[in-house]
């Protein structure tokens, strides 16, 4: 046998035995007996929120609900798709409004267009890495104080105008020994991470724990097959938050 082939093949095994590890991966850090968004009703609508990670390339011109081009290829295409393949008789209505490169004062900005006008029945947000990484790269003096502040605000803004409505929580994320991430990240970007589990409590929301995903994923496989560049999932990583999402939201 080529040396080709014998690599091809043990990158193959290695590949699917990651892949197979994710229900594994999922249930070692969420489990079946926590909060969930519980069943869904028909007709209810569903609102993907976020930055980049959210966004996966999108087409943002019509941002149809219920369609490929409008959600991307990321975590939001493959959760909602299970929603639908699982609740095809409740008539759902889920849509992505992910904008790549947002902080939480940007979401802020299009609110009213991109979640309130909209009147989801769930509000799923993942957002914070940016608030974080552009004080790091691109000139950005919010503070992870202005972050809490932004956020909290954005909830009670949100609460008030749907008063029924319900919150997911996404936990945000980062993988060290990457492109883009090292371990300078860890401790500065916890104190984002804690306000995002804090603000997740006090609001009652379902908590959505990526970084613990993440954390037991690279037990199996490397960082770089996870993520991209230490806060850009790769296919396997949206494979993971989508199968994470859907185990915190629905179980």
């Amino acid at each position: 046998m080529s040396l080709s082939r014998r690599k091809f093949l043990r990158n193959t095994t290695f590949n699917a035995a990651a892949l197979a590890s994710i229900p594994a991966i999922v249930s070692s850090c969420i489990s079946s007996e926590e909060k969930k968004a519980h069943t869904f009703n028909p007709g209810d609508i569903i609102l993907f929120q976020g930055d980049s990670i959210t966004d996966a390339g999108r087409e943002k011109e019509r941002e149809l609900p219920n369609n490929s081009s409008s959600f991307g290829p990321g975590y939001a295409f493959i959760a909602a798709s299970g929603l639908l393949n699982s609740n095809p008789e409740e008539g759902l209505i889920i849509y992505n409004r992910g904008i790549s490169g947002n902080k939480v004062f940007q979401l802020a900005e299009r609110w009213e267009k991109d979640c309130l006008d909209l009147k989801p029945n769930v509000l799923s947000i993942l957002i914070g890495v940016n608030d974080y990484w552009h004080t790091r790269k691109h000139g950005y003096e919010g503070t992870v104080e202005t972050f809490e502040n932004d956020l909290r605000a954005l909830l009670k803004r949100t609460k008030k105008g749907l008063p029924g409505i319900r919150l997911v929580i996404c936990q945000p994320f980062i993988l060290t020994n990457t492109d883009g991430v090292d371990e300078t990240w860890v401790e500065p970007f916890k104190a984002y991470q804690d306000v995002v589990a804090k603000i997740a409590t006090e609001f009652d929301a379902v908590w959505v724990p990526f970084q613990e995903a993440f954390n037991e994923a690279v037990k199996y496989a490397p960082e770089k097959y996870w993520t991209i560049d230490g806060v850009h999932p790769s296919m396997a990583g949206c494979q993971l938050m989508a199968q994470a999402w859907l185990k915190a939201v629905v179980g």
